[in-house]
């Protein structure tokens, strides 16, 4: 296996005329954290779901654990089991407990015994610190708990690369917190992850490269703290400066 975790060559989007992605080139290394910011609609999300095609791209090529899942001789299913996702959403499910929503795709995708997914269930819920809420159901658990058993739940099909899409965008503030924590565990342990994010302190922290999306483009890209800090492209500093000062920020005159 090459040292390049997720490789995506002119990688373009259409829904009917509206062109969501226009040329998206991107190469993630093996236990690299990549973070995508930038303003809504700039095709994050949809950059995203193009790597595990829950999108179907245009046009272009991806690449993930080295097989190249726009092939349409791909064994997209097999692929899938090495790409864990987190949605902003928790997407649990509802009638299931914790348990069991860490244990039914272990099973029924991966072939594993009750005995064995339960053990690797456990030790995933004690990773995110909710060894406690085994048995409780998703209603019974606060957002952030939910997305916590819901980072468990994608580990648990020992995953290689990791994708996070705005994970923490639902939560409330102070929720907020643990669920980035276990994020951080995780890229110290040398998770290959890419993370859609507005967290830009977390970015900044944690992020091996930012990527700046606007317009279905990467506008800017580089080290964290280029990109955040000390970014180069005007529509980069414009986004960041709304967005890290939002109440000091002043439209600028057209």
């Amino acid at each position: 296996m090459t040292d390049i975790a997720v490789e995506i060559t002119g990688l373009k989007k259409a829904f009917g005329d509206l062109e969501v992605l226009r040329g998206i080139d991107l190469t993630v290394e093996r236990g690299n954290v990549v973070c995508i910011i930038g303003p809504s609609g700039s095709g994050k999300s949809t950059l995203l779901r193009c790597v595990n095609l829950l999108e179907e791209p245009t046009a272009g090529k991806v690449v993930v654990n080295d097989v190249e899942l726009t092939d349409p001789d791909a064994d997209i299913d097999k692929a899938r089991t090495g790409i864990g996702m987190v949605f902003q959403g928790f997407n649990l499910f509802s009638h299931l407990n914790v348990l069991n929503n860490l244990t039914v795709a272990q099973r029924k995708v991966l072939g594993r015994s009750a005995a064995e997914a339960t053990g690797i269930a456990r030790r995933n819920l004690e990773r995110v610190g909710l060894s406690d809420k085994i048995g409780a159901m998703p209603a019974q658990l606060s957002g952030g708990q939910q997305q916590r058993v819901a980072i468990a739940r994608a580990l648990s099909m020992d995953p290689s690369v990791m994708l996070f899409d705005e994970p923490t965008s639902a939560l409330d503030p102070e929720l907020v917190g643990d669920v980035l924590t276990v994020m951080r565990q995780l890229a110290d342990e040398g998770m290959t992850m890419l993370v859609v994010t507005h967290e830009m302190q977390f970015a900044r922290e944690v992020a091996d490269r930012v990527l700046f999306m606007d317009g279905g483009v990467v506008v800017e890209e580089g080290p964290a703290e280029q990109v955040i800090g000390t970014p180069t492209q005007e529509r980069t500093k414009t986004f960041l400066a709304r967005v890290l000062d939002p109440v000091h920020w002043e439209q600028p005159p057209a």
